[in-house]
């Protein structure tokens, strides 16, 4: 076949219902197509490759059997979801993916019907899919199939087993599929495991299942209340015959599988044999993670989203790191060793993001003190409070959009005791293309209310390093550390650390007309805006360095000199510096004229961070017109 008959068919699916009207024959096609057509684009337009690659052939079989949009497929997380949004009307635009204006790179029910819920935070996808079904089923559309599509590694939350619990207690005909790409759940044994797939799956084995259930009932043997004895029953017998059992049955939930992921005609066989029966059911599929693309298959990691590469040889296209600054995440990352090197106390802690955060350096040279703990946000934390309760010092590293699921545990478990824990918030203010799923904007604003807590942001690699040092050596509090993506400022980024005082900010430049306050790495901004004055005005630049405690002494030195104030942050403006600034001013008496730069109330979209900058008014050239107006 022709490389211009290759790509015929897909070219001709413009939304499920196409590629529900092609022959069977022609899916294996469609399937090897959408893979070609992923890394394609993706290898110039960089996204979450490996994921998606792998649950081509679900995502066709999917839309295959499902009623699209009326049936609702949830996509946990959505790294998994390229395919979908290519068969449902996204073809032509998805080399926008993750663009500026562009399409989402989570699935996003405000981009298209056909993503029925917002996808970027994992492990929500069984609980919104069950209230999803309740739902359906209260409407009387007993016709609607609701299907929640998880990966393993999202079941490491526990979010996710809340909505286990509640699916095998409220009356709903879920199903839930769980892409195992050879990460979590148990192997197959084999062919007797292969022969109960195919009979419990199949839809003559199911019927007279429930008619022996109807019968029992009807002649008072067996109840409603009595049916979940049953299940486990059947449960544990089959348990019995493969020798595995498996948490899902625990819980009451049917179980099915595990099945060939990447066999589309099995898939759409197995899907079609389940997707009517009632109740709750789980269909267990096998996958490989990056599957067609031989380095994505070798290197799960690495290709998760590994940027420009070359789809012919697969070499990365990398970046000349050489003269370079660092990024903030290994920034952190060799501080951490050599602060671990010289303290036996310090351990490191992050929820299944060791390569994203660079805690991959503490786990190769004291492995032993460095713990991943699976998507957890929430555990991380209490368990971090815990090592820190019997006098470890741990730097439990979060990023701030995903710590927003651990608020709780902050407050209850390590505020609340005033224990000696090192927060690092990674990725926080905005992140770019990943997008408001993902944008860590908030900590500033939920952080500042609770007692017990230091809040701090460096304007540069030289002070993060002086404030994890801090952190370890300088206090015995809890203490937060936030910075961004991305690379920093310099290239002899490697200081003698120092502690820095707490609660007190730095006179970055002097001035008389007007005075910038800022705090983090934005504050390069404000430098750089105030060059482009020229001199034009007399503008003093405050680095804050800490939002809790405020330099109260420099804030009154402000508060006396100048009539016009400007805040900026990387964060929303309500409730962060700004709102800090405000409430000092007016609780002492002083009456200058603020302006507030920040994040409006609003959740920003997906771009190249520079574009969002310029969005929300907090690049140079923006933050030089408020000077001016000010």
């Amino acid at each position: 076949m022709s490389e211009q008959q290759t790509k015929n068919i897909l070219q001709t699916i413009d939304s499920p219902e196409d590629l529900r009207n092609l022959p069977a024959g022609q899916l294996k096609q469609v399937c090897s197509e959408l893979r070609q057509y992923i890394i394609d684009v993706l290898s110039t337009n960089p996204g979450h490759l490996g994921a998606s690659l792998g649950t081509v052939e679900l995502t066709v079989a999917l839309h295959r059997v499902f009623q699209t949009p009326y049936d609702r497929i949830l996509w946990d997380v959505g790294h998994q979801a390229y395919g979908h949004k290519i068969l449902t009307g996204r073809r032509d635009n998805f080399h926008t993916l993750r663009r500026f204006k562009g399409i989402s790179g989570f699935p996003n029910p405000t981009e298209s019907e056909y993503d029925a819920f917002i996808a970027g935070h994992a492990s929500n996808s069984i609980s919104a899919a069950l209230g999803m079904s309740v739902a359906s089923a209260l409407k009387q559309e007993n016709d609607r199939h609701v299907v929640a599509v998880i990966g393993d590694g999202a079941m490491t939350g526990g979010l996710a087993y809340e909505g286990l619990n509640n699916a095998s207690i409220n009356p709903n005909n879920l199903l839930i599929v769980l892409n195992d790409n050879n990460m979590a759940i148990d192997d197959s044994v084999g062919a007797l495991s292969q022969y109960l797939v195919n009979i419990t799956t199949s839809q003559t084995y199911n019927k007279v299942r429930y008619d022996a259930y109807l019968g029992l009932k009807k002649m008072k043997l067996i109840t409603d209340d009595r049916r979940g004895n049953i299940l486990r029953f059947n449960n544990s017998l089959k348990a019995l015959l493969t020798q595995q059992h498996n948490l899902f049955e625990g819980f009451s939930i049917r179980y099915f599988g595990p099945v060939d992921g990447h066999d589309v005609d099995y898939l759409i066989r197995v899907l079609n044999d389940i997707k009517n029966m009632q109740g709750p059911k789980l269909l267990h599929v096998k996958t490989k993670k990056g599957k067609g693309f031989r380095p994505a298959e070798e290197s799960a990691t690495e290709w998760h989203a590994p940027g420009k590469f070359d789809k012919e040889t697969g070499r990365r296209i990398l970046p000349d790191d050489l003269v370079q600054p660092q990024l903030y995440q290994d920034v952190f990352g060799h501080t951490l060793v050599e602060l671990a090197a010289a303290d036996e106390r310090v351990v490191g802690v992050t929820p299944a993001m060791p390569t994203g955060c660079s805690m991959t350096y503490l786990m190769k040279t004291f492995p032993e003190r460095a713990f991943d703990v699976g998507i957890a946000e929430g555990h991380a934390v209490t368990f971090s409070a815990g090592l820190a309760k019997e006098g470890m010092i741990p730097f439990c590293n979060v990023y701030s959009s995903f710590m927003q699921r651990a608020y709780d545990n902050l407050i209850h478990d390590v505020a609340l005791q005033n224990l000696h824990l090192v927060l690092c918030l990674d990725r926080s203010g905005l992140v770019g293309e990943d997008g408001a799923t993902h944008h860590g904007i908030f900590d500033l604003a939920y952080l500042r209310p609770i007692p017990n807590l230091t809040i701090s942001s460096p304007l540069n690699e030289w002070d993060l390093r002086n404030l994890m040092y801090t952190a370890c050596k300088g206090v015995s509090t809890p203490f937060v550390i936030r910075y961004p993506r991305g690379k920093g400022e310099k290239n002899d980024w490697r200081n003698e650390p120092q502690i820095l005082p707490v609660g007190k900010g730095k006179k970055l430049r002097d001035g008389n007309d007007v005075a910038a306050l800022s705090i983090g790495p934005v504050g390069n901004e404000v430098i750089k805006a105030i060059e482009m004055l020229d001199g034009k005005h007399s503008v003093a630049h405050y680095d804050m360095i800490y939002l809790k405690p405020l330099d109260e002494e420099l804030l009154h030195e402000v508060g006396r000199k100048f009539k016009r104030i400007i805040t900026v942050e990387n964060g929303v403006r309500t409730g962060g510096l700004g709102s800090a600034v405000v409430e000092f001013m007016a609780d002492n008496g002083y009456t200058p004229r603020i302006q507030r730069i920040g994040v409006n109330d609003t959740f920003v979209e997906h771009g190249a961070i520079a574009e969002l900058y310029a969005l929300c008014g907090m690049d140079a050239a923006s933050i030089a017109q408020a000077i001016t107006e000010a």
